[in-house]
């Protein structure tokens, strides 16, 4: 058993510090990625930055929260285009990455609220339905609430070592 266990603290005493330059970068590159391409996507539907918004994002303004649904849908679209782009790009950089994790959290939520939370439900039964990845009428909230889960520990914990973060705090400590 005493082996085991200074085997066993080897390993750990070897994976610590290890993680604290790795273990968030996966996260952050794999939220880079979803982020910034969905991003790009909005940005080459619309003609122009300014352009006409797609009628999916129109319809669905009256269901964003309030003060988002006072904005005309075209800023929504602007914002929501260049956060993500912006945001996908900071985390894949790992700079200022609590920020951008808040944001993309903030854009996330709106969007499960405005377009793909269920419409309408009795029951919890039935809102649990919309714990789907397709819309079957009764919503598809998965993926944008493992997103938030992934952008959780970038928020409380950062980016990690191998970031501009890690170096921007070094240099200016």
């Amino acid at each position: 058993m005493n082996k085991l266990h200074a085997y066993w603290k080897r390993v750990v005493n070897v994976l610590e510090p290890t993680g604290d330059w790795i273990a968030l970068l996966p996260i952050r590159l794999l939220m880079a990625y979803e982020f910034g391409s969905a991003g790009l996507k909005k940005f080459n539907a619309s003609e122009t930055l300014w352009g006409d918004v797609p009628n999916w994002f129109a319809n669905s303004l009256e269901n964003f929260p309030f003060p988002i649904s006072l904005f005309p849908a075209s800023f929504n679209w602007f914002m929501v285009t260049w956060v993500e782009i912006l945001g996908g790009f900071a985390l894949a950089l790992g700079l200022f990455t609590r920020f951008w994790a808040v944001s993309l959290v903030v854009v996330t939520w709106v969007a499960i609220l405005g377009v793909h939370w269920p419409d309408d439900y009795s029951s919890l039964a039935e809102l649990w339905k919309g714990y789907a990845v397709s819309n079957n009428g009764f919503g598809n909230y998965r993926i944008p609430l493992l997103f938030i889960a992934m952008l959780i520990p970038l928020i409380f914990m950062g980016a990690g070592k191998l970031s501009l973060d890690h170096i921007l705090a070094k240099r200016f400590r």
